[in-house]
């Protein structure tokens, strides 16, 4: 069974509705029997018979809310949903018999919040409890009437199966397939985050509180550029004097507004934030932008602050961008958004921006104009209490004006729902991420360390920069070309020693100057090969025309042009020459270098071929756009089937050890807990003396491996190696138990030569969840990390990615073991971090791979209690945090549900 991290707040977790509202999901507490008599009592005479199947009387009900409120157990679940202090819907589950692994399920809402994807939503949050309790099976009937419920349950799991008999329908959810569940969750968080976000993104009208007077304040500047900008909605200016600014009438409060705008810019001091934001939820504004700043310290009073908007913004239904942002814009010509403190304005296009740093933000546009890439959106993230990157990525997944997302993200809040829904987007879609944290000067609280980051963006198919050129740059090659089909490259120009500079930084950037065929080079003067330099007093009709053979020709995936301007020869004229080039042929990649001129050609052709001022950048975007394409093309990967795992059993080992304590496990449970997933460490022979050492070390041949005996340690065992006779088995055996704590004696093994020797294991990170390590033996100096669930390609990858030659003996040569059998430990280390996030640490050491297979010396695992983490698969906003109190329970916090995993 694969264990799913549950949030369990005692306040529940607030999540979207389908049509973007905020509802709050919680566990059933006694105390909700007045709110969910309520419920029944205000529901139509129709919604009580699909329920009940038939209209109940006083005692039904009574008994109904008797189950419901009694003290949720492993066998009896139910979650409730609120919204604006009104329950507004229930869910629950029952265990058929105290060892069956099924429950019957039954869902009710109330009558006017139908259609809003209520009871999905219940239904995720306690299917999410119900496997941690060891459920995996829902099963129910209902009325063949009730075809909305019918229609919601199918939705809701592709493993839902339904049978028709005399007068009921029944049905069966299979839980057990957790991807098909994510899937189905992200499918559903997508509608859910694009209308939630549409009045923050697209709104129809816009309110500024604290628009002064004054030039140069934050509301004045943002109303004026909303203004200026030409907003298609309706502005409207809140000041408390009632005095026009920027040309526009104001109204004292937004409460004086005839109508409930979309969304609310807030500028003014941050001890008047929280009032400005519960008059705008009481006046039913849908989303609000602080621009304030004074929240990112941290002390008390600017927790408290953030705790008072979030909680106030949460209370009306508001999403929140903010504190301390620099603003959103939108650049369509319908919208024509700029509520935003960047001076500059970039043109419009397929960029779509999400920044946690507002002056990153500003540097981000400001080089977006100069360059001319184009920007559909933009979002300042600030203190990111409420909004992030996971939202915006969802948003942005559907958005047609979006071409290409770039982010620059400081921290995470949720890296293994990040990986998941940006791997999703980079099937459709480039993201490109701004990297912040590599020195550790830079790094604070919520930062990712670089390996963990390197992980993530390699999952997911983020194309990963190190500056706002490189990002801008690669921006304007992914979103105005075609995707390269391959690494043929061919240069023409008449760069001369140029062109030569750029064939050199093609080769190291991975791509191959093909050698063009004898009928092109015919076509070409002189008969020029690849790279094709026309010399400096090339015509614009010359070099066009030689662009126009090789694209012709279709030996070159990708054509790089190579333009000098001189007195003699126009710049401009040759652009335009070779625009038609571009022009008529859309399914080869174009790009330009365009030096000597004072001509600010920033683009070229009807679609917009990006020219760079240099050769060496120009490749470095290409590179990017042929990695990115090689990675949308290769397959997902899947997660085969892996014959003789046993969880359970391995659940059964760690529970029973957990009850006692977290920390090391002894060697035999190690051995006891890698068998069920089918790993086997090799044997080993105890001895408690140092005579018995000799002889087993006799038995076993020379050479042979000595080890502690002792229970494991952060440090791991004392070891010794190259024992070739008795006297060294004798001496070795004195100093490891010198060394050791406590009579335990030692451990013999005859000692393998394989040509590779590695370690793998398992961590679990309070961010990123459990990983799966792979390193060459001597430790971790050189080692690749994959963030879990893995994937037969993660697998694969892993051993490729250690430094090349390590593992085949030279560069171009094949491994010197079979990488089959490397995969298949990897990923059934993989499935046990995946089903037992309580494996703190697990290393295998060392790990002797060979054309025989592998052989594995020793293994320690650490075990620690799994609080409540980030969770990667429920639909749920931000926590809100009490000042003084984690917005989670820490590792270690009891869950009724959870309770002893060895029981389920």
């Amino acid at each position: 069974m694969t264990s799913t991290p549950l949030i369990s707040d005692p306040d529940g977790a607030d999540a979207l509705a389908s049509d973007g509202g905020i509802v709050t999901i919680r566990p059933v507490r006694p105390g909700d029997r007045g709110a969910l008599a309520r419920l029944y009592a205000g529901a139509s005479r129709e919604n009580l018979l699909l329920r009940f199947f038939i209209v109940p009387g006083r005692l039904t009900i009574a008994a109904e809310l008797d189950s419901l409120c009694r003290q949720e157990t492993r066998d009896r679940l139910a979650v409730v949903a609120w919204q604006a202090g009104e329950l507004i819907g229930v869910a629950a589950c029952v265990r058929l018999d105290r060892h069956s692994r099924m429950a019957e399920i039954a869902a009710f809402v109330a009558d006017d919040h139908h259609g809003r994807g209520i009871g999905t939503l219940l239904l995720e949050h306690l299917a999410a409890r119900a496997r941690l309790a060891g459920i995996t099976d829902f099963v129910g009937e209902m009325l063949p009437g009730n075809t909305d419920v019918l229609r919601m349950v199918h939705d809701f799991h592709e493993h839902t199966h339904t049978q028709t008999r005399v007068g009921y329908i029944d049905l069966n959810i299979d839980l057990t397939d957790q991807h098909a569940f994510e899937r189905a969750v992200d499918a559903r968080d997508r509608v859910a985050e694009q209308a939630s976000l549409r009045p923050l993104l697209a709104p129809r009208s816009v309110a500024v509180i604290g628009a002064g007077q004054r030039h140069g304040t934050a509301g004045h500047e943002t109303l004026r550029a909303l203004r200026d900008y030409g907003f298609a909605g309706r502005l409207y200016a809140i000041n408390p004097t009632g005095r026009p600014v920027c040309g526009l009438p104001s109204h004292r409060s937004i409460g004086d507004l005839p109508e409930a705008v979309d969304l609310a810019v807030i500028a003014v001091r941050a001890e008047l934030v929280a009032g400005a934001l519960k008059e705008a939820g009481q006046r039913g504004v849908r989303a609000a932008v602080v621009l304030s700043k004074g929240f990112g310290a941290s002390g008390p009073v600017s927790k408290q602050r953030r705790a008072d908007v979030l909680r106030i913004a949460r209370e009306h239904g508001m999403r929140l961008v903010g504190p301390s942002s620099i603003g959103v814009l939108g650049t369509e010509p319908q919208l024509r958004l700029n509520a935003c403190l960047s001076p500059i304005r970039p043109p419009g296009g397929g960029l779509a921006v999400a920044s946690q740093s507002g002056t990153v933000g500003i540097a981000l546009l400001a080089n977006a104009a100069r360059t001319g890439c184009g920007v559909s959106s933009f979002v300042s993230l600030g203190e990111k209490l409420d909004v992030s990157g996971n939202d915006l990525i969802a948003y942005w997944y559907d958005d047609p004006a979006t071409k290409a997302v770039a982010l620059y993200l400081e921290s995470f809040g949720n890296p293994r729902r990040f990986a998941r829904t940006v791997r999703a987007l980079g099937r459709r879609k480039p993201v490109l991420a701004l990297e912040s944290g590599r020195s550790l000067a830079t790094r604070h609280a919520g930062a990712a360390s670089p390996d963990l980051m390197d992980a993530l963006f390699t999952q997911a198919g983020v194309i990963r920069v190190t500056g706002i050129d490189e990002m801008l740059d690669s921006a304007r090659m992914l979103i105005d070309q075609p995707a390269p089909a391959g690494a043929r490259m061919a240069i023409v120009g008449n760069g001369g020693g140029l062109t030569a500079l750029a064939a050199d930084h093609a080769v190291a950037g991975g791509f191959t100057l093909v050698s063009l065929s004898r009928d092109t080079r015919r076509q070409l003067p002189r008969g020029r090969d690849n790279p094709v330099d026309l010399g400096i007093e090339a015509t614009p009709a010359t070099i066009a025309a030689a662009a126009e053979t090789i694209a012709n020709s279709g030996e070159a995936d990708i054509l790089l042009l190579m333009i000098v301007g001189t007195r003699a020869n126009c710049s401009v004229g040759t652009m335009a020459a070779l625009a038609e080039v571009v022009d008529n042929h859309p399914d080869v990649t174009i790009a330009a270098v365009l030096t000597g001129s004072n001509d600010d050609i920033q683009r070229f052709g009807a679609r917009g071929a990006p020219v760079f001022p240099q050769p060496e950048t120009a490749i470095r975007a290409l590179a990017h756009a042929h990695r990115y394409a090689r990675w949308q093309r290769q397959p997902l990967g899947r997660r085969p089937e892996l014959p003789g795992i046993q969880p359970a059993r391995a659940q059964a080992l760690i529970g029973q050890a957990l009850a006692t304590g977290p920390g090391w496990l002894p060697r035999i449970r190690v051995a006891a807990v890698l068998r069920a997933y089918g790993i086997s460490i090799m044997p080993m022979s105890a001895a408690r003396t140092g005579v018995d050492a000799v002889a087993i070390a006799e038995r076993l041949g020379f050479p042979v491996v000595l080890r502690s005996a002792a229970p494991a340690t952060a440090r791991g065992p004392v070891v010794r190696r190259d024992l070739s006779s008795a006297a060294a088995v004798r001496d070795a055996f004195d100093a490891v138990v010198a060394d050791s704590p406590g009579p335990a004696g030692v451990l013999l093994q005859r000692q393998i030569t394989a040509p590779v020797e590695l370690t793998a294991g398992i961590r679990h990170d309070s961010l990123f969840g459990s990983l799966v390590r792979l390193g060459l033996s001597g430790g971790w100096t050189a080692h690749t990390v994959r963030l879990v669930p893995l994937t037969d390609l993660d697998a694969g990858r892993m051993w490729r990615d250690l430094p090349a030659g390590s593992l085949s003996g030279g560069l171009r040569k094949p491994p010197r073991f079979e990488p089959a059998d490397l995969e298949d430990l990897l990923l059934r280390l993989g499935r046990l971090a995946e089903d037992h996030p309580e494996i703190a640490e697990l290393d295998l050491a060392p790990v002797f791979a060979g054309p025989d297979g592998l052989l594995i010396g020793d293994a320690r695992i650490r075990l620690a209690e799994t609080g409540a983490e980030p969770d990667a698969t429920l639909r749920r906003l931000s926590p809100v945090a009490l000042p003084g109190v984690p917005a989670r329970p820490e590792r270690g916090t009891s869950d009724p549900v959870r309770g002893n995993r060895a029981a389920s």
